[in-house]
């Protein structure tokens, strides 16, 4: 790809050519050329709202990646019309290649919590990368941000780092296992723990049965240790591990729901389920992949006061670079390779630009005043749009927990994800490309949080609200 600097913006030339070859039992080959070039301007920001250079990027891309994106939801297929390509980030704000800016309110999915390209982190990331990217060995860094991560989060006494919260959920998996010598564990329905075979998972008709494969290539034998429940249902668990006696190593929950839109737990049941696997010696897994450092500086167990056995951690912990990572008690994580006999390992594992990015993006965090401040703004704009729907004759429900919100076009409550899925997803998908229009950029799905940011301001959420009550007014 080539970038070149013109008076009205950024060129930007695509090109690639592959070329394939096949050998055939005679002994006969063919080959094939394919190329695709696309060239694709940005210039100023016009007056109207267009997207016409998403447009043509989108249809490029779809040659080349599966669906055009890199990751489902991008491709606005549960909210419909245009995907929108990005070009650049700053603060509260992203631009796509079209000009438009938007308030987002995605943040890259939850690690922008400080702004996007925040000056300090990026002139940290500057000053590594002169030494290096990547040692593919012990880096000092390490050690910092682990000390970090061990002092604020309330359960974690050691720490692996990985790349991925995927990966982080794939680990902590095989060490409950490895610790318990037991097979099966519970999740819950719309609770989303990465794509690893054992989670794709969704419930059966009824609360104890057996998951099934939610994903063509998933093998029944790799959930047939998945033991599904709803989410706020601590009956439901109960009859599991009555069923279960003695088999279930764990229980792995989102403490707020992220991934069937926002959803919070009634306080009985985080109580019930830390109960219940200390009864039945089962252990206890919180994955913080999205809560971590965003509901408070030690996460959903420091805001909830419940401490469980095990975390895993991502998104905020690499200030916007890939990352994830588990931990939990010591006795527990020293069954990990190379101290125990659990096996897991990592190339870019610790890498010194993950774990600066994270560093700093934590230090900023663990400034006085942070999470009150996530707080107010996040509570202001959800009462907001709550308000503007009531005022245009909307049923929506909605909640928000520091920097971290969601409603949902419906009366609710909203207690699982049977009742997230009574919400008007047409309404929302109007209402979602209405907001992109007036500059404001909402997750493109009903089922996904929201996310506010230290670099949102007073003046964001005002501008959000007004848009909000604009667009309601006319679907």
């Amino acid at each position: 790809m080539a970038a070149t600097l013109t008076g009205s913006g950024i060129a930007l030339g695509f090109s690639c050519a592959a070329k394939f070859s096949k050998r055939s039992s005679s002994s006969s080959s063919s080959s094939n050329r394919r190329c695709i070039k696309m060239s694709v301007s940005v210039e100023e920001k016009t007056k109207k709202f267009t997207l016409q250079k998403s447009e043509e990027a989108f249809n490029a891309a779809k040659n080349l990646m599966p669906g055009g994106v890199n990751s489902p939801v991008r491709a606005f297929k549960s909210v419909g019309g245009q995907p929108v390509v990005m070009d650049s980030a700053k603060g509260s704000r992203i631009r796509d290649i079209d000009g438009n800016e938007y308030i987002d309110y995605v943040g890259s999915w939850g690690p922008a919590i400080i702004g996007h390209a925040d000056d300090e982190v990026l002139a940290a990331l500057a000053e590594t990368m002169k030494k290096g990217t990547s040692f593919g060995a012990p880096c000092l860094l390490e050690n910092v941000l682990a000390e970090m991560v061990i002092s604020a989060v309330p359960s974690i006494e050691m720490v692996r780092f990985v790349n991925s919260g995927t990966e982080a959920c794939m680990g902590v998996l095989r060490l409950a296992r490895a610790f318990t010598g037991k097979q099966k564990f519970i999740k819950f329905e719309g609770c989303y723990h990465g794509h690893a075979n054992s989670f794709l998972v969704k419930a059966g008709s009824g609360v104890a049965t057996l998951g099934l494969p939610d994903s063509p290539g998933v093998p029944k034998s790799a959930t047939s240790d998945t033991l599904t429940a709803p989410y706020n249902d601590i009956a439901a668990v109960e009859k599991l591990f009555e069923a279960n006696k003695g088999e279930i190593a764990a229980i792995i929950i989102e403490p707020v729901v992220g991934n069937s839109g926002f959803i919070t737990p009634k306080p009985e049941f985080i109580e019930g389920i830390r109960r219940i696997t200390k009864d039945n010696g089962a252990l206890l897994i919180f994955d913080e992949v999205m809560t971590g450092f965003r509901l408070a500086y030690g996460g959903a167990q420091e805001y909830f006061g419940i401490t469980p056995d095990l975390t895993t951690l991502g998104k905020i912990i690499g200030g916007g670079l890939p990352v994830g990572a588990y931990g939990g008690r010591r006795d527990i994580m020293e069954m990990v390779a190379p101290a125990g006999p659990m096996y897991q390992a990592g190339t870019l594992s610790g890498n010194p630009l993950a774990m600066t990015a994270g560093i700093h993006t934590l230090k900023r965090l663990s400034q006085p005043g942070t999470y009150e401040y996530l707080d107010k703004i996040t509570k202001e704009l959800t009462n907001g749009i709550l308000e503007a729907g009531k005022k245009t004759g909307h049923a929506m429900c909605g909640g928000y927990i520091s920097g971290m919100f969601g409603f949902f076009f419906t009366e609710g409550p909203v207690y699982d994800f049977s009742d997230a899925k009574k919400s008007d997803t047409e309404k929302f998908g109007k209402f979602f490309r209405g907001m992109l229009e007036e500059g404001v950029y909402l997750a493109p799905s009903q089922f996904e949080a929201g996310f506010t940011s230290l670099a949102h301001t007073s003046e964001d959420i005002q501008f959000t609200i007004a848009a909000a009550e604009k667009v309601l007014s006319r679907i």
